[in-house]
């Protein structure tokens, strides 16, 4: 039942809240929301919005999609995802190349283990295979160019 979620939720946000050594109010002004919207979150008798539980993560310092997964509005194996998926666009260590092949890889790892990534377009659609057993090429599909460069052009071989 959603109300239950809410509960849930407010009771939550609750413990963050305290955690964070933060009052009703403190909190309130740092997610941009009204003290009493607020309490009534935590009580459990509103069930806020997307946008809301976004700047209350944010002021909490927590992950939004935890407080989804509370309130029902995400899949907790869809917030494992998401999060997978944030945390290697997030890495400055690698080039957006990069991060797209080891996305594309992650997409497939999923599918053999029975998960159907949610994307726009078939994750391996521009995968590139290699000629190894193990595929290892990289993603202009040249095995000359070293790893990390970004001198190859992925879509040269087009």
């Amino acid at each position: 039942m959603a109300s239950l979620n809410v509960g849930n939720l407010g009771e939550y946000l609750r413990e963050q809240r305290r955690s964070a050594q933060l009052s009703l109010r403190q909190l309130a002004d740092a997610a941009g929301v009204s003290n009493p919207y607020l309490s009534q979150i935590e009580r459990g008798l509103r069930k806020p919005s997307a946008e809301v539980l976004q700047q209350v993560a944010k002021a909490l310092r927590i992950s939004a999609e935890t407080l989804y997964v509370r309130a029902g509005i995400l899949d907790e194996r869809e917030r494992d995802e998401l999060e997978t998926r944030a945390v290697v666009m997030a890495d400055p260590s690698i080039n957006e190349r990069q991060k797209n092949v080891l996305l594309q890889i992650y997409d497939s790892f999923r599918r053999e283990n029975g998960f159907v990534p949610d994307t726009d377009a078939p994750a391996d659609a521009d995968t590139p295979r290699g000629d190894g057993e193990d595929g290892s090429t990289t993603a202009a599909g040249d095995s000359r160019t070293p790893p990390g460069s970004d001198a190859a052009d992925p879509h040269h071989e087009h």
